[in-house]
């Protein structure tokens, strides 16, 4: 039986040792404190669990390790987007047998299709495999942008289930939103966190969230409120995390949230290059921020 897909899912970070290795202890630790926290589904190798910078072997490793320590606690949506087709196909069927409940496909970056080819992209990605498929629309890192008119379209196929999308400006928002109360089964998920709220309230199903990884509780409570109708609880825990949403962005995803989880003890200070750990001059304003929201 499918787990149903709601609320705050957390775009997991991969925990490396200093070397450079997947650090697979601090995976588990992750794993169990989302689960306490009341996250309630774990993306594994997403964009920002650095999917860029593992090799293929790798990311099945993760993908695997994860599904298997998860152990149907809570669904595992599985990173297997590429910017080509062939490669995503393979990703994502390799995710099915390794038991991924859901697969998340970033649109193909730098290729740059336009909307026929990215339509073509996804139809036989969900033709060629029978696992639910989450949409990924982020243009600001993959310089092309997944239309609502071409989700429209896509949003028909049975094994084509929501969208994680990133623009979050009122109009493409209102614009989804309307695909999904036409297509009661096709779910909508914010791929950004200083607008995610807004979503909730016009009737969307959830964040794939960065901020999870350091404020599980709070967004997962935002999603809960939400559901409960309680919404000025909502707005309030959110604005106390506005500063937050902000400091996550302030050099590139996942640069920043590794950081600040490696300060809270989780995991060690250790990313792939080409990225590199914050730089200095943002440091003292990120624990600043940390300690008024009593993160250390």
């Amino acid at each position: 039986m499918m787990q149903a897909l709601k609320g705050s899912l957390v775009a997991l970070v991969t925990p490396m040792e200093e070397g450079g290795d997947v650090d697979y202890n601090s995976l588990e630790k992750l794993v169990d404190w989302h689960i306490q926290e009341g996250t309630n589904g774990i993306v594994s190798v997403g964009t920002t669990g650095e999917s860029a910078t593992l090799d293929v072997e790798e990311h099945l490793n993760v993908i695997k390790h994860t599904v298997e320590y998860v152990n149907s606690r809570i669904p595992v949506i599985a990173g297997t987007g590429a910017n080509s087709t062939s490669e995503a196909i393979d990703l994502t069927e390799e995710s099915k047998k390794l038991g991924a409940d859901y697969a998340l496909l970033v649109t193909p970056y730098y290729n740059k299709p336009n909307q026929n080819g990215l339509i073509n992209h996804y139809t036989k990605l969900a033709d060629e495999v029978d696992i639910p498929q989450i949409l990924y629309n982020v243009p600001s890192r993959t310089a092309c942008d997944l239309l609502p008119s071409s989700v429209k379209v896509l949003s028909e196929h049975n094994n084509i289930i929501g969208i994680k999308e990133a623009i979050g400006s009122e109009e493409r928002i209102n614009e989804l939103i309307e695909i999904s109360s036409e297509n009661k089964n096709f779910l909508l998920f914010s791929g950004d966190d200083p607008t995610f709220l807004s979503l909730l309230e016009k009737g969307g199903d959830g964040v794939i969230s960065v901020a999870a990884n350091v404020v599980p509780n709070d967004i997962s409570r935002i999603c809960s409120f939400v559901v409960e109708g309680r919404n000025s609880e909502a707005i309030i825990l959110d604005k106390k995390l506005s500063n937050l949403y902000e400091l996550l962005f302030i050099e590139s995803n996942p640069i920043p949230v590794k950081w600040m989880i490696y300060k809270m003890g989780l995991i060690k200070n250790s990313i792939r290059s080409p990225l590199l750990e914050l730089d200095t001059k943002y440091q003292e304003n990120t624990i600043n921020e940390m300690l008024k929201l009593e993160l250390l």
